[in-house]
């Protein structure tokens, strides 16, 4: 049995992946961690997620350290913000428990720290912009158009509700990422974020990163590859967040067996290329 710890856990992401967790035979949540202080210190994790009584009771971030060691937690759980997770992070791989991590918009050096601590505590862990399956299969194909499209124009446009904080997501950043890298392109030359005031011809090797916000979106993602006189469009549509939460299950299966001291992407959990 995999005993998880889950952060956010009275959110729509945390309550839906307890719920989920609820539903195998394999895993059990042992520790819920909301906000610091939060007024649901106390209340049951899974009556606050609408399932049965878990016996497991909401904790403040304050007390994570000791959440985690009196539940025996094997991995936490993370979908937050990224100030929130990196001491998350830093907490959960001290006291040697695995990490499977949602978060997006890490800086450069949250993300380092993140790494630093899961090479130090000598953890297993699965970090990913996106957990959901299809857009990983997304991400493979991208790696196999690109080369083969590498004088088509790039352009890639992203759709989120309109409470996403950050913006592009991490799923555009890493669909950018991954065809840049594919291509040869340094990312920090090629990147168009918009093209407010820009004048003058598009040029063959920028990639263009476009961001929507809008009413209740999951989360759309497409790119475009366009020559002249046609064009190949790629896009994945998350309809429902249970798609990132399927992801989620996987990859915790996965952390048992996840190689220690390094981070694993879902293209691991799933067996991709």
């Amino acid at each position: 049995m995999i005993k998880v710890a889950v952060t956010g856990a009275a959110g729509r992401m945390g309550s839906g992946i307890i719920r989920k967790i609820y539903e195998q035979n394999d895993m059990e949540v042992v520790a819920a961690i909301e906000i610091p202080d939060t007024p649901l210190e106390g209340k049951d994790a899974g009556i606050q997620a609408g399932i049965d009584e878990l016996g497991v009771k909401i904790t403040g971030a304050e007390n994570l350290e000791s959440a985690l060691k009196s539940s025996g937690a094997d991995v936490l759980v993370d979908f937050t913000i990224a100030s929130a997770a990196v001491e998350t992070i830093k907490i959960a791989t001290s006291c040697g428990v695995g990490v499977v991590v949602g978060t997006t918009g890490f800086s450069e050096e949250q993300m380092d720290s993140n790494i630093q601590n899961i090479e130090k505590n000598n953890v297993p862990a699965v970090i990913s912009s996106n957990m959901a399956i299809g857009v990983n299969v997304f991400f493979n194909t991208l790696k196999k158009l690109a080369p083969l499209l590498y004088d088509f124009d790039i352009e890639i446009i992203e759709a989120h509700h309109n409470q996403k904080k950050d913006a592009p997501s991490g799923t555009a950043m890493t669909a950018f990422e991954v065809i840049a890298g594919e291509l040869n392109r340094d990312v920090e030359e090629v990147g168009v974020y918009g093209r407010k005031g820009l004048v003058g011809q598009r040029t063959p090797e920028e990639i263009g990163v476009h961001a929507i916000r809008g009413g209740d979106i999951v989360g759309d993602h497409t790119v475009m590859f366009v020559g002249d006189g046609e064009r190949i469009e790629l896009k994945h549509q998350a309809h429902t967040r249970e798609v990132f939460i399927a992801g989620v299950i996987r990859a915790i299966r996965y952390i048992p067996k996840a190689d220690k001291g390094k981070i694993s992407s879902m293209n691991d959990v799933l067996g991709l290329e």
